[in-house]
């Protein structure tokens, strides 16, 4: 079994930062996909930030030149790096990984538990 565990949210005013963090633990062969999702109050669940093995990036139109994900292959954690945040972002933020827990075994996707994310004045 694979743990995903988030933290860095909480209240921040708007045009501050905030940096989360995901460490992956558990029964891990390999780590492919890690991403950052989003959930607002009334809203489906969107992709924010997605990155690779190999580091190759992506995000959704409403972060981009805002966020940035990055991540330590060797701490299996993923980070997202939020700037110039605006009350639009608050949600509660999701962290994913797809783990392969041994050679033998296929990819599952393993979801955190959540952190939340308010940006008000």
């Amino acid at each position: 079994q694979v743990q995903l565990v988030e933290s860095g949210g909480g209240l921040v005013q708007p045009g501050g930062s905030l940096r989360l963090s995901c460490a992956a633990s558990g029964s891990i062969f390999d780590v492919y996909a890690m991403n950052w999702y989003r959930q607002a109050p009334g809203k489906q669940r969107e992709l924010v930030a997605a990155i690779t093995s190999i580091g190759s990036t992506n995000y959704a139109d409403s972060v981009k030149g805002r966020f940035s994900i990055s991540r330590d292959n060797a701490k299996n954690t993923v980070y997202l790096q939020m700037n110039s945040l605006k009350p639009e972002d608050t949600a509660v933020y999701y962290c994913y990984a797809a783990v392969r827990s041994s050679y033998s075994e296929g990819v599952t996707d393993y979801w955190g538990q959540g952190t939340q994310v308010t940006v008000s004045s």
